[in-house]
């Protein structure tokens, strides 16, 4: 297992590479060039920057998340072609730096969505929330604006304006998209690029839907372990694999999130993982919790042990903290949280190593 830590970049994120590496056992980040768009190629000498630069803090830059895929391709309109060739040319140069993983969404239009980002908990500390009975009397603009509001002046994944300027035109394009038409759209996609990643020798990562349900009547193809059959069926290889995110799946109660991890572990095609929790409120409402199993609503123990039995070299992080210390920055995205998370999840590691060694 190698402990990674998402990192947005030189100008985008408040942490300094130098704290991150001061967490125990963190070996890497999950890198991103936050300054481009959807569709945009991915050049040589950004790419070189970034990784010399996460090098000579003393971390590893081995996972990218994300190459943003373009809204086009997911819709499958006739300019995809030309967003896929751009997609397979950042895979090639991506390579050329020794990332192994690269970690991507296909939601459409929104990425992960909360109704709150800084919602004030029991302990005094702010953390992202979810409602779906305030969603059901909003509009997809009025999400938009509220997120935009509260985002503390930082640019969030999923959320970047450009991606964001033309919404209503985009939900709209949409209503001609069901369920199977998107899984058809990805289907062409990954035939559009895993023979590249195979070639180049980088494992895609898809991450769920955030959180596991349909949104403004959005077909999101991602939400549960029959999703995922469904996509590992759309083309059969282990370089078409997913970045398993316990509290996007988590989410929704009904998703057996040790299961899943094992299941798709056991396969060969979890190629990255996300392991955070959550604590249901109700029906479709949560926050997110810190990561001990006995703060939120998820067995953190099963589900570490599920990747150890399966898939012991995975890059995995800790995703999303709350603000705890009086801490401020990027919701969702604190220094702090995420460290005592890391600290959390390692010791979970060694004590399920050892206690293996045992038996």
């Amino acid at each position: 297992m190698k402990m990674t830590f998402r990192w947005y970049g030189e100008g985008y994120d408040p942490i300094p590479l130098e704290y991150i590496r001061q967490i125990p056992e963190m070996t890497g980040i999950m890198g991103v060039l936050s300054g481009k768009a959807a569709g945009e190629v991915w050049e040589e000498d950004e790419i070189r920057d970034l990784v010399s630069g996460v090098n000579d803090a003393g971390l590893e830059c081995e996972v990218i998340e994300s190459v943003n895929v373009h809204e086009d391709i997911k819709l499958g309109l006739p300019t995809r072609d030309g967003y896929i060739d751009a997609y397979n040319k950042s895979l090639e140069n991506l390579a050329k730096f020794g990332v192994k993983v690269v970690v991507y969404n296909f939601m459409p239009v929104f990425d992960w969505l909360r109704t709150e980002l800084s919602h004030v908990t029991e302990d005094g500390s702010n953390c992202l929330y979810y409602d779906h009975a305030q969603i059901e009397g909003m509009t997809p603009r009025d999400i938009v604006e509220i997120t935009a509001k509260e985002s503390g002046g930082l640019t969030l994944p999923g959320w970047e304006p450009e991606r964001l300027a033309h919404l209503d035109e985009v939900m709209k394009l949409y209503q001609d998209v069901d369920h199977d038409k998107m899984r058809d759209n990805y289907q062409y996609f990954l035939e559009g690029i895993i023979p590249t990643a195979e070639k180049v020798g980088i494992k895609m990562a898809c991450h769920p839907d955030d959180p596991a349900w349909d949104l403004f009547g959005l077909p999101r193809i991602y939400k549960s372990r029959d999703d995922m059959d469904k996509i590992a069926g759309l083309y059969d290889s282990e370089f078409n694999g997913f970045c398993i995110c316990a509290g996007s799946l988590g989410s929704n109660p009904d998703n057996d999130v040790p299961a899943i991890f094992r299941e798709f572990g056991k396969r060969g095609l979890m190629n990255a993982a996300h392991v955070r929790n959550v604590k249901y409120l109700g029906p479709k409402k949560f926050h997110e919790a810190p990561h001990p199993s006995s703060t939120g609503s998820l067995d953190m123990y099963a589900i570490m042990e599920a990747i150890y039995e399966t898939n012991p070299d995975v890059y995995i992080r800790p995703d999303h903290g709350r603000m705890i210390w009086g801490e401020t920055g990027r919701p969702g995205y604190p220094l702090y949280d995420r460290a005592l998370g890391a600290v959390y999840l390692s010791g979970l590691w060694e004590a399920i190593v050892k206690s293996h060694q045992e038996a």
